[in-house]
This record gives structure tokens, sequence and C-alpha cells, in this order.
């Protein structure tokens, strides 16, 4: 790309299609150097970063340890921050984070290891602190520290207000990030309020910075500390006075970055279909004009009068666009019978069609498309849901306990096995009471958390109209693992999911492209079908399957990139909502809610409401809600 495109950067950024190539292109540098300092004689120093962002690397260097001899036995490393207090063997320790995903797996002397301690005393902290500093400046300071990046802008745990002079030290949470630490704590109220981090300024004096972030989610900080000013509230935009750091990006956590969401405000660019939808809606929503009522002077003060010399005059652009946005909109999902459908999103046949929804969670389905699964169902097609894991750990103890004590009162009552019920009952009751705050549940709780939720599932697929045969619970083995912490997909995980599509062979597939889930179960539940879809996309029945993502209570699709847009009325709209309410374990208060604290059922509905408006905004007909999808092609 021109660097002239990349003007408004004050930061060099590298941008990848996903994390696994970026992250790979990362742990191929550290290598590099690690070689290098060993030819030379030399150690190598090492800033490492914990969180989700840096896994994929650790895997790498693993990997190449394990495979191509690449050895650490030269290598010193310093690790970011740790929690205060924290023991070293609780899960959501950073020292058993890295034992668990680099350490214990590489030929690492462990003196050369060095993770901030979260065991002191206080009034030993600000000692620890100094010469951790020291011993950083006594081994010639660090080579390569690779950053995550926080949804408040902090690099490490330094919060917005740490200054560019800071160095190690003991440091006060934001309220923002203990809320995105709540699910590996179980709940925000056990995560710690305090940490020990290096300073930006520490940060700051390492010979190669890398900060990598992951997601749509991230891409609105990243703007701001790539392109903004530099400000103390966005520490992170202290690296643009760093001579020596990249930043690493996927394509969605890029999403916000000048070159990528309005890259014809900085250079002429080649035009096609998409980035002239995306340009036009982008000028709408600048301007607060319908697509119809864009002038030529209008296109030719944004920055797009390239589009006005191809296509003749506004009124060509403006038409091709809205006839576009316009043929989005169905109210037949899986296509409409004896119909023409070249401009419908959908094939008219056949019909009816077997559709599999593939749901993360148990709640997805309703959460994310619930409208539209209830259409699938009133117009005959033959509609299955899979619900793709357990989501056993988003259960509230006292409702395992209430679930427990209805087992007991059911056995008494129907007079069963009264005293296996009892026995039962006091198990469950005295695990939950012996489990320690972020601790993990006993197998027996976490069997019945689990029942919670299928029942849940059951419940809502039945509301809409589906049987019990069509739902299927896959209780994919990378999330079984009654923690916040997953295991990577596996063969298991992809077999078990090519399994059920053979057994269906669908004509629609529905799955989860929200990458934004702070949890990473989204990510990898997509990973699982797109991986099966890839292995099976040769088969014959094959060939005739759609795949359509929709995105869930996170964020919605852009507007110019909605394929197909399902329009609600209030009734149905009420119906998707009674669809989520059976999922009661959920409600009022769900146990990982994230940093947004409204209910499921409400962001979904605001989302709908959101997308419909935005239509309307454009020029298209009101409705009362939308829910909206993009398809993949393979």
């Amino acid at each position: 790309m021109n660097n002239d495109l990349i003007a408004s950067e004050k930061i060099p950024v590298k941008i990848f299609s996903g994390s696994g190539e970026a992250s790979e292109f990362v742990a191929r540098e550290i290598a590099a150097l690690i070689k290098n300092r060993q030819q030379e004689g030399k150690n190598c120093v090492l800033g490492l970063a914990t969180g989700s962002t840096p896994t994929r690397v650790y895997a790498e260097l693993v990997r190449m340890h394990k495979q191509e001899g690449l050895s650490f036995k030269h290598v010193y490393t310093f690790n970011l921050d740790e929690y205060y207090p924290m023991q070293p063997d609780n899960l959501q320790s950073y020292v058993r984070f890295m034992n668990e995903h680099l350490f214990n797996h590489i030929d690492i002397p462990k003196n050369q290891i060095h993770i901030p301690d979260g065991t002191l005393s206080k009034e030993k902290v600000a000692d620890f602190c100094r010469e951790y500093e020291a011993k950083i400046d006594a081994l010639g300071g660090i080579d390569i520290q690779i950053l995550g990046i926080g949804r408040t802008g902090h690099i490490g745990f330094n919060e917005p207000g740490s200054t560019e002079k800071s160095f190690t030290r003991l440091v006060t949470l934001d309220q923002v990030t203990r809320i995105d630490a709540a699910s590996d704590f179980f709940g925000e109220e056990n995560v710690p309020r305090k940490a020990i981090t290096m300073g930006v300024g520490s940060i700051l004096k390492a010979k190669r910075v890398i900060m990598m972030a992951w997601g749509e989610g991230k891409a609105k900080v990243i703007k701001k500390a790539v392109e903004g000013p530099i400000t103390d509230q966005i520490p992170s935009s202290f690296l643009q006075k760093h001579d020596n750091c990249l930043v690493i990006l996927d394509e969605a956590a890029s999403s916000e970055l000048v070159r990528i969401k309005t890259p014809w405000l900085i250079d002429s660019i080649e035009w096609n279909d998409a980035l002239i939808r995306k340009a036009v809606v982008w000028l709408c929503q600048t301007m607060g004009k319908p697509v119809l009522k864009l002038t030529n002077h209008d296109y030719m003060e944004h920055g797009m009068g390239d589009i006005i010399t191809e296509y003749g005059s506004a009124y060509q652009v403006n038409i091709k666009v809205f006839n576009f946005l316009q043929h989005t909109i169905t109210g037949w999902p899986g296509g409409k019978p004896n119909a023409d459908d070249t401009h419908r999103p959908e094939r008219a046949t056949p019909f009816p069609k077997r559709v599999i929804i593939f749901s993360p969670h148990p709640d997805d389905d309703v959460i994310s498309m619930g409208g539209t699964f209830i259409r699938l169902v009133d117009q005959g097609h033959e509609v299955h849901v899979a619900y793709q894991t357990s989501g056993n750990i988003a259960v509230f103890d006292d409702d395992a306990v209430r679930f427990a004590d209805f087992v007991r009162d059911f056995n008494h009552q129907f007079n069963l096995s009264k005293d296996d019920g009892e026995k039962f009952y006091k198990k469950v009751v005295e695990s939950i009471k012996q489990k320690g705050a972020g601790q993990n549940d006993s197998p027996e709780v976490l069997k019945i958390k689990g029942l919670i939720r299928r029942g849940e599932a059951k419940a809502g697929g039945r509301y809409v109209g589906i049987p019990d045969e069509q739902m299927h619970f896959l209780d994919m083995p990378f999330y079984e693992t009654g923690a916040v912490k997953k295991k990577p997909l596996g063969e298991d995980d992809i077999k078990i999911t090519m399994d059920l599509i053979e057994k269906i062979k669908p004509h629609q597939i529905y799955a989860a492209g929200d990458l934004s889930d702070p949890h990473g179960t989204h990510r990898v539940c997509l990973a699982a079908v797109m991986e099966a879809v890839n292995r099976l996309k040769s088969k014959d029945w094959m060939k005739d399957c759609w795949v359509w993502l929709y995105r869930g209570a996170w964020q919605e699709w852009d507007i110019d990139q909605i394929e197909m847009a399902v329009p609600l009325s209030p009734e149905e709209l009420m119906r998707k909502r009674r669809a989520v309410f059976k999922h009661q374990s959920q409600k009022d208060s769900a146990m990982f809610p994230g940093s947004d604290k409204r209910e499921f059922w409400m962001r979904a509905e605001d989302r709908n409401h959101a997308t419909a408006e935005a239509y309307n905004k454009l020029g298209l007909a009101e409705y009362e809600a939308m829910e909206a999808f993009v398809r993949h092609k393979f």
C-alpha cells in the first residue's frame, strides 16, 4: 500500500488477515533475535505479556523449540505485571499462566524468569519494584517488549493517568479493567483491586516494542493509540514516542484506522463495489442524508470525486447503492418459493430447506437471530440448532443449589430414593461452600449447571417450534475445562461439527461471526464451523449449502457489509424476547455480562432497532427492527 495512505498513523502498523498469521510473524521475529544473540554469544532479554492476545505467539515459540530446536537457555524474561495480592498457583496467577503457556514447555532456566511477586507484604513491594528495574538494567535492557492493549488504552496495568516517566510500581486497577477481568475470576467482586506493573517508562526503555491487538473490540482504542494525540488518558499513545515500535493487528482490530475505514480521505484509491458502498454509507451518515439525496458536491467535498468521474453523476452512484441496500431486505430468510430470486439474498429453491443454526452458547441462537429463527420455522423449513458449548460456567452457584434442592424434593414427593437425593444435595452445597473465590466447580456442580443451560435451550427451542430431536448439544471438548480458560480448538471439536453437518446435509448454515466476544468462545466456535465447512466443501450436497454469519450481543455488522437484513414486526420482536426469557439463568444478571450492564435481550433489541433505524435514515423503508447477516463464500 502507498506509504502516503498511512500518514495518519503515528506508529508503524502491520495488518494481517488473522491473529494466527500475525502471531507467527511476531514469534518468528523473537526467534530470529534469540538465534542471532546465541551466535554472538550474548543473552537475549524479552519483556512478556499475558492475556489472550499473546497465547498464539507462545504456542508458536513452543512449537519452534520442540520441532526446530529453538533454545531458550540464554534467554532472560521479565513479565509486565501481576495481580496483587496473588498466590503463584492460583488459577488467575500470571505465574501459572506463563508456566502453562510457555515456560513449562521450553528449556529456559528457572532463575532467568522474572515475574512481579504478588505474595509480598505491602511494605516490601517498593523495594521489589526498584530491584526489578535494576535487574533489567543490569542485563542491558529489554531487547523486545511485547504488549497487548486494554480497552482503556492501558499497556501492562498502566491505567489512564499513568505518565511516560512511570516505572515498576503498585497500582490501583481501573473499574473497566476489573470488569474485563471479571470472567477470569468468576465475578467482578473476586478481581483484585491492585496490581504490580512495569511502568510506561519501563516499556519505553525497551530497544524494540511490539504491541498486538485482535478483534473489533480493540479497534477504537487502537485508533486512539495510533492516530490520536499523546495523552496520559490513553497510556498506549506514549508508544508514539518510541523510535522502534510496531503495532501488529488482525483485520478486525484495524477497522477503525483511517486507511481502512475511510482511505479515500487520504489518497486516491482503486474503487470497487464494496468500497463504493462503504464510502456512500459513510457519506450519508456523515451528512445526515439518505442515499438518494446525495449530490455531486457532497461527493467532491469528501474525497470521493473519483466515483463521480467514473459513473458520471451522483444520481447513478446513488441508485446503484440504494438498489443494493434494498435488495438485502427480505422477509424470507430461507428464500421465497415460486418467486423471482434474481435480486433476493437467498435462493427460492429448494423449498423447504434444511437449516443448521450454530449457537456458541445455549442462548446465542435466540439472542442474536431469534426473529429469523422464528421466521424460518414459521415458513416451514427444517431447522436444527447446534449448541456448541454447554455454557456451564455461566450459571450462578445459587441456581445450582436451587436445582439440587429440586432433585431432593422431587425424590421425596414421588417416593424415589430419598437418601440419595439428600446426599446429593448436601454434596453440592458443601462443594460450593468449600470453593474459594475464583476457583473451579466440582464435577457435580458443573453437571448441574450444564443441565440448567441445556433445559433452558430446550425451552427456547420448543417455544420457537422445533422438536427436541432437532436440538443438538455438541459439548465441544475445547470448552469443557470447568474454568474460564479453555483449551485450543482440537480435531475432536472439528470432527463433532463435521459429523453433524454431514448427518443433516443442510442447505443453509448460520454461524456466529461475532469476533468481539470478550471471552473468545465465539471465535473458537466460528473457527470450528469454518474448518468443518472447508473440509466438506467438495461434497456434492455441500455445493448447495450457503453459510450466513450473524453477530451476537457485542456488536452488529456495518450497514455496508450486510447482505441479508430480515425485518421484524413489533409482534415478532416480542416473540423473540419471550424466547430469550426462557434462559432464566442469564436473566436479570448474567455471570459474565462484559462491560455492558444491559441484559442480553435489551442489547439485542437495541441493536435490532438501531439496524432498522440506520436503514431508514439511508432512505429505505421504516421497520420496527432488523436482524442482519453476511454471507460467507467458500
